[in-house]
C-alpha cells in the first residue's frame, strides 16, 4: 500500500535521514522508535508529503507521490498528520473542530460521527467548550479526533500522546489503536515511548542518527537488542561481557536487563556492592557497582548498603 525508499534527506549541508525505508500494509501499524533529533518527525513530514524527496521515492498504490513542490496545497488527501503543533481552532468548540473536517451535507450522520469521535478520545464532556480552554493534553485529544474525522487511509502521529498524563494515556491508547484496526486505518507513529512502541505496534524501525539501527516485530527488538543504545529505551540495561555466565571463551559482551539477573548463594564471576535500592512498586530496582560500571538487578526487598553479592543469571529471552 505505501513504499517508502529515503537513500537520503539534508537540511543544507546535514544529512538527517539516510537509508531508511520500508513498506506499510493496509491496516498495519508501525513505530518509528528513536531518541529526539534522531529524524523521526522529519520522516514523517516526508512521507505526508510535507518536504521534498530528492534522494529516494515514495509510493502509495504504485502511484508516486510528488511531495510539495508539485501540489498546490503541500499534504496527501488521503492521509493526515497529527503534529506536535496541534492543527486546531482555538476559538471555536470542540464540536466545531471536528465538524470541519466532515461534509456538513449531512447533518445527523455527522452529528453520530461527532459522537462517535468525542468517545474515542474521551472528551466528550467538553463538546461545547472553546478549544482555547482546553489543557495541552486535551488539545491533543482534539487534534487526534479532528485527524480521524474523516478516516484517512493512513494516520502519522508525532509523539502523539507526549501531554496526556499517564493515568489516561494507557486507557486513550488502547482505545485509538483499537479503532484504527476495526477502521482498518494504516499508521506510523513517531515516539521515544518504548512501552507504546511494544503494546500497540505490528512492526518497529529503531532510528539512531537518521539511520535504521534495527527493524522488527516488538517482540524481535526487545529480545535481540545488542547495543547501550538499542537497549536504552527499555529501561536500565547492563552491557556485560558474556563468559560472565558461561564456561566458553568469548570476548563477546550482551545486553542484560535487570529481570535477568538474581542474587546467587554460590559466588559467581559477578560480583557487586550494593549502592542504591529504587521502588518500582512490584519490585525493587538495586544499583550496585562491579569494576567501576554500575549494574542493576531487580530483587523482591530492599537490601542493605555495601553488601556484597553475587549475580547469575536468571532467565533468557530467546527460545
Amino acid at each position: 500500500m505505501l513504499k517508502v525508499e529515503i537513500d537520503s534527506f539534508s537540511y543544507s549541508e546535514k544529512t538527517i535521514l539516510k537509508d531508511v525505508a520500508f513498506n506499510l500494509k493496509p491496516g498495519e501499524h508501525l513505530s518509528i522508535l528513536g531518541e529526539s533529533g534522531c529524524g523521526k518527525s522529519t520522516l514523517l513530514h516526508l512521507v505526508y508529503g510535507l518536504l521534498h524527496l530528492e534522494n529516494g521515492s515514495i509510493f502509495y498504490n504504485e502511484n508516486k507521490l510528488l511531495g510539495p513542490t508539485k501540489a498546490l496545497i503541500p499534504g496527501e488527501p488521503f492521509m493526515k498528520l497529527v503534529a506536535q503543533e496541534f492543527n486546531i481552532m482555538p476559538f471555536t468548540t470542540v464540536a466545531e473542530n471536528l465538524g470541519s473536517h466532515l461534509s456538513g451535507l449531512e447533518e445527523e450522520k455527522d452529528a453520530q460521527k461527532i459522537e462517535e469521535l468525542l468517545k474515542v478520545v474521551e472528551i466528550e464532556d467538553f463538546k461545547n467548550t472553546l478549544v482555547k480552554h482546553l489543557s495541552g493534553g486535551q488539545k491533543q485529544r482534539v487534534a487526534l479526533a479532528k485527524a480521524l474525522a474523516n478516516e484517512p487511509k493512513i494516520l502519522l502521529l508525532d509523539e502523539p500522546f507526549s501531554n496526556i498524563d499517564t493515568f489516561r494515556k494507557n486507557k486513550l491508547q488502547r482505545k485509538i489503536f483499537s479503532y484504527l484496526k476495526e477502521k482498518k486505518i494504516s499508521c506510523i507513529t513517531a515516539t521515544h515511548d518504548s512501552e507504546e512502541a511494544l503494546a500497540f505496534s505490528d512492526q518497529i524501525i529503531m532510528l539512531k542518527d537518521g539511520s535504521v539501527a534495527m527493524r522488527g516485530t516488538p517482540e524481535f527488538i526487545y529480545k535481540n537488542v545488542s547495543t547501550e543504545y538499542q537497549a536504552g529505551f527499555f529501561g536500565e540495561a547492563n552491557l556485560l561481557p558474556k563468559n560472565l555466565f558461561s564456561e566458553k571463551k568469548t570476548s563477546e559482551n550482551g545486553i542484560f536487563f535487570p529481570h535477568q539477573l538474581k542474587i546467587s548463594e554460590a559466588k559467581s564471576k559477578l560480583e557487586i556492592k550494593v549502592q542504591k535500592c529504587y521502588f518500582k512498586g512490584s519490585h525493587y530496582l538495586i544499583q550496585g557497582i562491579w569494576n567501576n560500571q554500575e549494574i542493576y538487578f531487580q530483587h523482591g526487598e530492599p537490601l542493605e548498603t555495601n553488601k556484597v553479592l553475587s549475580l547469575a543469571y536468571s532467565t533468557k529471552l530467546t527460545s
